[in-house]
Parts: structure tokens; C-alpha cells; sequence
């Protein structure tokens, strides 16, 4: 096993965390919820008042991490870059394995037309665009109209986006049509719609990130100039990117609610929030909208949203995708179906050969079908979650135990509470960075753009010590070196829990106006996703089955979530085809999509048929 470290660059070492480390006894939060005008004032109080924001951050239990035992030996460490280089060990990938696998025939042809819940794919709209039943300008023509925000009447589905350049839209779809009509399109994803989370840069945008766009600050009158390099990647490929997407603003929470752009609707059941932070790409992947969208994962920013509205969400290797200014955020594909996700991956993780870090990941390779196959199981974690995502949960892994040759191994993981404390004040801190560096010269009103419950948490933020950040590096250190040694043992393992310990967020009657504060719930529902954020690890959820509603009409989605050593990708995705035949072929009923799904391709060909696809 010696030669395992060999594979990667800046690997923690493999070291079992001390006992203490892997006692796990849950604590109660107390963080007090706020809504409506109790709201308002505590965030103007908040806002203003150094003693109290210092309050809050020691209410949160933010410093207990620096009064771990022991904690000192370990070395700090503040950013979780593993890099997986080539089977020689070295950086030089081009000599083993191509910068992108191929699409063979299993991504590249449509899911059957009578699967249950079935979505339209990529495949799909190559077939579409291949027998020349529709072009990519009559889709883009249409689908602008069920996400443009600055038309009246509005439609349903565009609350899901923010903002949407309508002359560039066209220009790329228009650009792939003429490539279609000449018979040499770029590839699977030529024409194919699809959307970016707001606060991911692209070119000619200014990045809102669901905030009040407030033009007294520098930050709001500056367009990005260059565009982030997964999106520019699914570009080139010839995708036609709609527009910016929704989201929780600024990213932290994990409802999506946001009185400020709205809240994007949660097509599985509209009485639930999306959830956060990527809130509007869930929206937009379980209305039918778009296949695939682009977004960001903090901490569970990504995966969260598509758990809530049952579809797919994977969480990169950290900096696998690009490398950004933060130690816990990632950017990562969302998909209706796994195809579609490994299609968005694939390409999204090109290596960029002017990025230092990225440019030395060596690609990720599909398993050996003769590997062994590990699933790791912390019961006294998983049984956090309430009862009906406990029953959806242990059936799934019954199944693939039982019919799918995965053996389930007991496993115990470090720090599992004061990691989480870690990975929230690490946030907010990094968060509260961010918003002074978006101030600028005016300090004075680095709080201004932001909403109220937003304004309270970054705040706190703010007053974290560097002695506290530091401690939290070093808890992210005896977490790694603890996975690295239980991939020691369990070569392949993958970490298996639900997603969320919840079915679903329901929204409450006038939570629109100011939005709300539920610090408790919040961390709560962080319990699982937070771990690959601190770690580096990347981590994928697929739709496993359902639990009844409490409230609306629609079954909410449960999301089964599986977490793999660095840089395996595409052992995940293999995971997320299992999960999904389970759920289409194995889990009664099959899978499920909202009564208002969007029929995207049905209407771009009723309207060419009748002769009346309208200007945009």
C-alpha cells in the first residue's frame, strides 16, 4: 500500500485519527430563527454592532474547534489540494490518458420513450437537431421565452434565471444551426441549452450573486472580462449557454429562498424550496428547461438542489474543474441524468494548461469492472436522518448490497461534529472576505447589497480569529489523512449517505418578503454535505426514491449521495448509473418529475409545425 501515495500530489498521508476524534455525539445548535420584521431589526442591530455579531459567532460554537485535545500535533492545513497525477506519478498526462474520455454509444443515445420520469437529454437534442425536426435557433427561440426576466407577462419557469443576454444566445445557437446545416457539428453538445449559476464569471456579465444590485459600488458596474474555464469548455463544445441562473444569495444558506431575485420554484413539489445555493439550476433542471447547468459547491451548494428536486449533482475534486479563491468551493455540473452529468464532466474538466494546479490533474478513468466494490457506512451518522429518508436510504443500499456486488464495510470518520463547526466558520469568514473585497473603497457599506439574513451571518463572520481559522486548518488535516487511511484499507471505498437528512424544505407563508434565519436547520441539513468541501473529495447525488409530502402536491425527492477518494469521478458516475437504473427499474413507480415539467421539445415542434415561432 506504500506505493499509493505515489499517485498523488500534495496527498495528506494516510494516518488513523486518534479515538477521541472518532467519538461522535451530536449537539443541539442554538442559533435563534428569524423572520419578518423581528428579522429586519436583528440585522440592522447585527449589522452595527461589533459586541453582538461577537455574540453570535460564540453562540455558533465557532471556537470550539481550538480547544480540541491534541489538536496542536497536526500540521494546518488550508486548502484541500489533492492532486491526482498520472499512474507513473508524474504530471505529465498527455503519455497515459487523453485530456477528455470518449462519448460512446451508452451517453450518446436516448433513454427509452417509455421510461418512467423520463427527461430530455443531450442525446435528445442531438437526435433533434440531427434529423433536422428542429434547429438550435427554433429551441433557443423558445426556451427564451420561459427564462427571460425582463418580459411581461413573465413566465413560470424564468424566476429560475437572473439575467440573459438575448443578442448572444441567439448569435451561439444561430452559429450552431449553420454547423448543423453544413453537417459538421462540433459534437454531442452542439445546440445544446444550457444554464450558469450566477456566480460563476462569464464574459459581458456582471456577477450578481443574487444580490440587490447596487450601483454605488464599483463591483456592480464592472462586467466580467473573462469567463470561467468550465463554462468556456461547454462553449466551445458548442453549447448555447441560456443565461445566469438564480441562486441563494451569496451562497449561504441552503433553502434558495431570495427575496431579492425570488425564489426559484421547486417543479418536484412548488410548497418546497429548491434548495440552496444553487437553487435556480435545480429549478430550471426538474422544470425540463435545460439538461445541464453549471454550479457551485461550498458546501453542498451543488448537490443540495438537485437532492431537493430529484435530479443529479456532482461535486468535483477540489480545483478539479478550475482553482478559485476559496478552500472549500468548487465548480461542478447538474444534470436531469447521469449521461448528461458525465457528458458536462467530462468536458468541464479539461485540463487548462495556463492553470498551476489544474493543468497537472491527471484525467479520471471509469473502474476496472473487476474492482472491488466498497461502500462505507457510518450508522451512527446516517441515523440522524429523520425516518422517511432512513427507509429510502437503507432500501437503496439493500439493493445494491444484494444485486449489485457492493459490500458494505462499518466505517467510523473524524470529527464529524467540530468538523462541521470548522467548515462553517471557515465559510463565513471566507465569505465576509469576499464581501469586503466586492466594497472596494467604500467599506462603509460592505453590508449594504446584502439581505437581511445575510448581512447577520457575514457579519459574524467577520470576527473570526486567525487563531480559530488556522485551528479549523488543522481539523481539515486529521480529516484527510483519516479518509486517506481508510482508502488504505478499503481501496475504492465510496462514503455513502442521503444527501440531506430531510425530504424536502416547506416554504412558509411570507418568507418572500425578507426571507428568513434558521441557522439550526440549516446546519442540520449540511450534516452530510460539508464532509467533501473540508476534504477535497468529490461526491455525486442521485435521486433514490421518495417521501410524502407534508404540504403542496408531489412526492419529495430523497438524494442518495456517495463520496470517493480524489480524483475518482468517474467511479462516481459509475455509482450514479447504478442508482439510476435502481430508481428507474427496481424502486415502485420508477422515477418521478413535476406536473408542470416544461416540454420543452413538444413545443419548439408545435410551433415550427404551425409556422409560428415568433421573434424573441
Amino acid at each position: 500500500m506504500a506505493t499509493t501515495h505515489r499517485r498523488f500530489a500534495n496527498h495528506p498521508g494516510a494516518k488513523e485519527a486518534p479515538a477521541s476524534a472518532l467519538e461522535y455525539t451530536p449537539e443541539e445548535d442554538k442559533n435563534p430563527p428569524m423572520r419578518g420584521l423581528v428579522l429586519v431589526l436583528a440585522s440592522s442591530l447585527v449589522a452595527n454592532s461589533s459586541y453582538i455579531q461577537k455574540f453570535f459567532w460564540e453562540n455558533a460554537k465557532f471556537g470550539h474547534p481550538k480547544l480540541i485535545p491534541g489538536l496542536s500535533a497536526f500540521h494546518t492545513r488550508l486548502h484541500p489540494n489533492v492532486i491526482p497525477l498520472s499512474p507513473s506519478g508524474g504530471s505529465d498526462v498527455s503519455a497515459t490518458k487523453p485530456a477528455i474520455l470518449d462519448f460512446g454509444p451508452a451517453l450518446t443515445t436516448p433513454q427509452p420513450l417509455d421510461l418512467s420520469g423520463r427527461f430530455y437529454s443531450v442525446a435528445d437534442y442531438h437526435e433533434l437537431y440531427k434529423s433536422g425536426a428542429a434547429t438550435p435557433a427554433q429551441v433557443a427561440a423558445a426556451l427564451l421565452k420561459l427564462v427571460r426576466r425582463d418580459v411581461t407577462p413573465e413566465s413560470k419557469y424564468a424566476v429560475a434565471f437572473i439575467q440573459t443576454n438575448v443578442d448572444e444566445v441567439m448569435a451561439a445557437a444561430e452559429a450552431s444551426t449553420r454547423r448543423w446545416e453544413a453537417g459538421r457539428p462540433l459534437g454531442i453538445m452542439d445546440g445544446v441549452p444550457f444554464g450558469v449559476k450566477d456566480d460563476v464569471e462569464v464574459e459581458g456579465f456582471v456577477s450578481t450573486m443574487g444580490m440587490r444590485v447596487d450601483e454605488r459600488l464599483e463591483y456592480f458596474r464592472k462586467k466580467e472580462t473573462a469567463t470561467c474555464w468550465p463554462v468556456r469548455k461547454m462553449v466551445e463544445a458548442g453549447g448555447v449557454m441560456m443565461g445566469k441562473m438564480n441562486q441563494h444569495e451569496v451562497g449561504m444558506d441552503t433553502t434558495g429562498c431570495n427575496p431579492t431575485t425570488g425564489t426559484a420554484t421547486n417543479w418536484a413539489n412548488p410548497a418546497y424550496y429548491p434548495g440552496g445555493s444553487s437553487s435556480g439550476a435545480g429549478s430550471a433542471l426538474s422544470g425540463g428547461v435545460v439538461p445541464i447547468a453549471i454550479g457551485t459547491d461550498a458546501g453542498g451548494s451543488v448537490r443540495i438542489p438537485t437532492a431537493f428536486c430529484g435530479v443529479y449533482g456532482l461535486k468535483p475534486t477540489f480545483n478539479r474543474t478550475c482553482t478559485r479563491n476559496t478552500s472549500m468551493c468548487v465548480v461542478g455540473p447538474m444534470a436531469s441524468t447521469v449521461s448528461d452529468l458525465t457528458i458536462a464532466y467530462r468536458i468541464m474538466a479539461q485540463p487548462d494548461p495556463n492553470d498551476p494546479s489544474h493543468s497537472h490533474f491527471a484525467p479520471s478513468v471509469p473502474p476496472e469492472p473487476s474492482a472491488k466494490k466498497y461502500i462505507g457506512i457510518c450508522r451512527e451518522w446516517i441515523d440522524r436522518s429523520t425516518p422517511a429518508v432512513l427507509e429510502v436510504f437503507n432500501k437503496a443500499v439493500q439493493h445494491l448490497t444484494t444485486n449489485l456486488g457492493y459490500e458494505a464495510v462499518d466505517i467510523k470518520l473524524a470529527y464529524l461534529r467540530e468538523g462541521q463547526l470548522a467548515h462553517s466558520g471557515t465559510c463565513l469568514c471566507e465569505a465576509a472576505d469576499d464581501a469586503k473585497a466586492r466594497a472596494g473603497a467604500d467599506q462603509a457599506g460592505w453590508l449594504r447589497p446584502l439581505n437581511h439574513a445575510n448581512r447577520i451571518l457575514i457579519s459574524v463572520g467577520a470576527h473570526t480569529p486567525a487563531q480559530d481559522y488556522l485551528k479549523y486548518g488543522q481539523v481539515r488535516q486529521v480529516i484527510m489523512q483519516h479518509l486517506a487511511h481508510l482508502w488504505e484499507k478499503y481501496p475504492g471505498m465510496l462514503v455513502l449517505t442521503p444527501t440531506t437528512p430531510i425530504a424536502g424544505w416547506p416554504i412558509l407563508p411570507g418568507e418572500d418578503k425578507y426571507g428568513f434565519s434558521e441557522g439550526n436547520r440549516s446546519i442540520y441539513n449540511m450534516t452530510y454535505a460539508w464532509y467533501a468541501n473540508t476534504s477535497g473529495c468529490p461526491a455525486i447525488t442521485c435521486p433514490a426514491g421518495y417521501a410524502d409530502e407534508e404540504q403542496g402536491e408531489g412526492k419529495l425527492p430523497v438524494g442518495l449521495m456517495a463520496m470517493g477518494e480524489w480524483g475518482t469521478e468517474e467511479q462516481l458516475l459509475a455509482f450514479a448509473r447504478d442508482s439510476e437504473t435502481y430508481l428507474h427499474e427496481v424502486y415502485p413507480g420508477g422515477r418521478q418529475k413535476g406536473r408542470q415539467w416544461a416540454d420543452v421539445l413538444a413545443m419548439v415542434k408545435d410551433e415550427w409545425d404551425e409556422g409560428d415561432l415568433k421573434e424573441v
